[in-house]
């Protein structure tokens, strides 16, 4: 309207000098194939009524958004240490911020980000995705994963998802709200799904709300939700209600997961490359110094030799046999029938899927 006056933004300089006035809070990240808590994401708030995204603009404005950004993320590296047994913790840093000395710094007050999710947001394009890449791939090397916000809202989400190769996507609220009412929403949700899996990340819907929503993602097999349903943010971290609790393990029930593949899971052994001896019993998983898996050891049926060979398929536990199968069987000829490699939402191996066992199974679960 003509005349009106654009909203006076906060002055955020004085969080800097007094950093108690930026709190956080905690949204609970669930695992639906086991009605738990998988991780939680750090959210900051600020002193009066504007919102967090407000504060950030304003910070944006005076010339200090990394600055202010960097504040957040050192206040959630040090809860690191207090999160509950087997969870992670989600960071949110903006893709453009990730290489100022601010953020940098901010980022090394941990040198071990184990347990921790890298979050990029994607309110800014990225111009250099070949950097942004480079970036992520050091984080990685700390051990962090690597998670993507909002995707599926916008073409340059798609490229920094092709250009980062991310471990966990999360699907824009804009797909999953009413998503159990709209096909559309739905088959857009299952195409970013798909190649979400290619790449062996994890999917997760982000801003559940309805009873129906959760129903509608359980059945589309998707690993991960989150959203005021499940667990609205608190300052500390919080298990699931009992009564959320109830309702998931209810609608993962209606959505059939017996036809997953975790009830195809075979226990398998794990070694730490560079420092447990090579075992000559295969099968056996070669992981990294974070129980990242970074190879198999198979035997040659023919000649019983033993030999490794590249991690060519990873799956979550929720994933659907035939779906699995179909995309252990368009892998290259020379790894076609290796066996697939199931982890949990932190990366961590479950166990080996066989592929006699995939399709033994695929009638089954028609």
């Amino acid at each position: 309207m003509i005349g009106t006056r654009a909203p006076r933004l906060p002055d955020c300089r004085p969080l800097l000098a007094s950093a108690d006035d930026l709190t956080l809070v905690f949204q609970p990240i669930v695992d639906l194939s086991a009605a738990r808590v998988a991780g939680y994401e750090a959210l900051a708030r600020f002193p009066g009524a504007a919102g967090p995204d407000v504060w950030f603009a304003a910070a944006a404005e005076a010339g200090i958004a990394a600055e202010l950004e960097a504040l957040a993320i050192h206040k959630a590296l040090a809860t690191v240490d207090r999160l509950p047994p087997n969870t992670f913790l989600t960071v949110n840093v903006s893709p453009h911020l990730l290489g100022a000395d601010a953020v940098q710094r901010a980022l090394a007050s941990r040198p071990d980000l184990q347990r921790v999710v890298v979050e990029l947001t994607e309110h800014t394009p990225v111009d250099d995705l070949s950097r942004l890449r480079r970036q992520t791939e050091a984080l990685r090397e700390r051990g962090a994963l690597i998670a993507l916000d909002d995707t599926g809202s916008g073409y340059s989400g798609l490229q920094q998802m092709a250009a980062v190769r991310p471990q966990m996507v999360k699907l824009d609220r804009s797909l999953v709200a009413d998503a159990d009412s709209d096909p559309v929403r739905m088959a857009l949700a299952e195409m970013v799904g798909e190649f979400a899996g290619k790449i062996d990340a994890w999917l997760l819907a982000e801003g559940i709300e309805t009873a129906a929503e959760l129903s509608a993602f359980t059945r589309l097999g998707v690993p991960l939700a989150q959203g005021w349903l499940l667990g609205r943010p608190a300052p500390e971290f919080l298990p699931l209600a009992p009564e959320v609790e109830k309702l998931v393990r209810t609608q993962v029930a209606r959505s059939r997961l017996t036809e997953s593949v975790a009830s195809l899971l075979r226990p398998v052994r794990q070694c730490v490359v560079g420092e447990d001896d090579t075992p000559e019993v295969a099968p056996a998983v070669l992981v990294g110094p974070h129980g990242e898996p970074m190879g198999l050891l198979l035997s040659d049926p023919r000649t019983l030799q033993v030999y490794t060979a590249p991690v060519s398929l990873r799956v979550h536990p929720s994933t659907d046999i035939a779906e699995t199968l179909q995309r252990a069987l368009t892998r290259p000829p020379a790894h076609r029938f290796d066996p697939v490699v199931c982890t949990d939402p932190t990366g961590h191996v479950l166990g080996l899927l066989r592929i006699e066992d995939l399709a033994t199974a695929v009638p089954r679960s028609r």
